[in-house]
């Protein structure tokens, strides 16, 4: 073993988990956490993940990286399983990952700065089915419950041309993902600000053989209008949108600090779907946000019926430190987990409805490692034994076993 990176949370992490296997060839044992901290939870779950890690490798360098290890970087540096942590804006500098004399890792010689570099060598992904093209960085935004932007940093965008050149570089990969921190603010902070659908747009047109091109979670609110038009027209554009909703509650959404109402939400899914009846829709929803009463949490409940959410991300709130929702008052834990098990039911009836609908349809999958794919509406599909993996075969699915179309 030369590396091995463990990578939790958001796409973006996995495209740059890709990017350190890379630095890390040829290298001596290094293990890598890149860590999460979205909730409180995910912060837990990577410190666990350290643990386990040093007692499967106790002679490998231990290094966490990620949102965690950036905002909490003492707490991580004390911990006696770790030699080392990279914090965000360093872990793309390949320096910082090649040893010097005497074992240790390399040191910055400039400024960590939070900017966006295209990947090196092939892209991101090659390992996988698809690919991971990170776009964007950072967020701008200051929702009440969210800490990621002090790991992260303020919004930065990979320029159209920059953008191009890393998908030239993939090799034989039928599905593209755009991955971000906030994705739809791509191009804000580019000349002549551009917005993600002219990125979209550029990909399309430079690419015509490509496939398959898909968006991580969405930000409804910035959906400019071309980016509409070719979510909601183009059939290389797959047909499944994940949206950042958050909470199904008006008065939860302020207190969020999130800009959208839930008037907009639904309006927004129902024009979709208008235009495009197959596309299928994801959220992110936090369940037991501070304040939240019964009557708040029946709305959080109703907007998966109302949005016809299929790809739930349910979040139990959990206090992080250093958020304004972390002074609010708060909902009694045991009242969260019951209020966030609610909110997956109805998600898991929504689903399964769903699902039903598909049998006898065919459908165009993209083969993965387990005998499994997903296709544009990223349900899971049973694929022929032996097809190749990255192959788009096609689907009839008669059954469904344990979530899976087959």
């Amino acid at each position: 073993m030369s590396g091995q990176v463990v990578s939790l949370g958001c796409r973006l992490n996995i495209a740059e988990s890709e990017a350190i296997s890379e630095f890390l060839a040829d290298g001596p044992p290094t293990v890598v956490v890149n860590s999460c901290a979205v909730t409180a939870e995910a912060v837990r779950q990577s410190r666990r993940a350290v643990r386990r890690l040093r007692r499967e490798n106790p002679d490998a360098r231990l290094v966490v990286t990620g949102c965690a290890a950036t905002i909490e970087q003492d707490a991580f540096a004390g911990m006696a399983e770790v030699d080392a942590v990279v914090p965000n804006a360093d872990k793309l500098k390949p320096a910082i990952w090649r040893p010097r004399e005497g074992g240790d890792l390399g040191v910055a010689t400039e400024p960590s700065v939070n900017r966006l570099r295209p990947l090196p060598s092939r892209g991101s992904g090659t390992s996988h089915t698809r690919a991971f093209v990170p776009v964007q960085n950072g967020c701008d935004h200051a929702c009440t419950f969210c800490i990621i932007p002090q790991g992260r940093g303020t919004s930065v965008s990979l320029a159209t041309a920059a953008v191009i050149e890393a998908i030239a570089r993939l090799e034989g990969v039928n599905e593209v993902v755009l991955t971000g921190v906030d994705v739809t603010s791509w191009g804000a902070d580019l000349p002549g600000s551009p917005r993600l659908g002219d990125l979209v747009a550029a990909i399309l047109h430079t690419f015509p053989a490509l496939p398959r091109l898909r968006l991580s979670s969405l930000d409804g609110v910035e959906i400019d209008p071309l980016l509409f038009e070719l979510i909601t027209q183009e059939p290389r554009v797959m047909p499944h949108v994940h949206l950042s909703l958050q909470s199904g509650n008006d008065m939860v959404l302020k207190r969020m600090k999130r800009r959208h109402s839930r008037h907009d939400a639904i309006d927004l899914v129902q024009r979709m779907k208008a235009r495009r009846p197959g596309i299928a829709i994801g959220a992110d929803l936090i369940a037991g946000f501070p304040t939240e009463t019964p009557e708040m949490h029946v709305d959080n409940v109703s907007i998966v019926r109302e949005c016809s959410v299929v790809h739930g991300h349910v979040f139990p709130y959990s206090p992080r430190p250093g958020t304004p929702a972390a002074r609010m008052p708060q909902v009694d834990p045991v009242l969260v987990r019951e209020r966030a098990a609610e909110v997956r039911a109805e998600v898991a009836r929504q689903r399964g409805d769903w699902l039903q609908s598909l049998l006898g349809t065919p459908a165009q999958v993209l083969a993965e490692r387990d005998g499994t794919g997903h296709a544009g509406h990223f349900a899971t599909y049973r694929v022929p034994e032996g097809t190749p993996v990255g192959r788009l075969v096609t689907v009839t699915p008669t059954r469904i076993f344990e979530g899976i179309l087959e």
